[in-house]
């Protein structure tokens, strides 16, 4: 699905690729993503995404011009994860509020992982 919107100079379509890409920009410039994992991780595997596969790790539904953010995301070993889990719904809502104009109705994180850096 994806966001359309009318105004005098036409019609804006906005696919939920674009605000993907944009929550996981500004996901990954949080401090304590070490980065985002596939949807579908099973029996407690995961595979980390590269940065230009981010999108992968976000999934994206609208409804009635509100959007829900589902973010796959791996956490650095040691960080508190319910502080860096706010720091990230912050940072995306604003990202995506300001970026596009839309109302972001929730940000969701599933935590798939954790990984020591090295």
């Amino acid at each position: 699905m994806s966001i359309k919107s009318v105004n005098e100079y036409g019609n804006i379509t906005i696919d939920d690729q674009v605000i993907a890409t944009i929550a996981g920009i500004s996901a990954m410039e949080c401090y304590g993503i070490v980065g985002m994992a596939s949807k579908n991780a099973t029996e407690g595997f995961f595979e980390l995404l590269k940065r230009e596969q981010l999108t992968k790790g976000i999934k994206v539904s609208t409804i009635e011009e509100k959007i829900i953010i589902d973010l796959y995301a791996v956490f650095q070993y040691g960080v508190k994860i319910s502080v860096v889990a706010e720091n990230v719904i912050s940072n995306v809502k604003y990202s995506v509020e300001s970026f596009l104009g839309v109302q972001v109705e929730k940000v969701n994180i599933f935590v798939q992982g954790v990984r020591v850096q090295k």
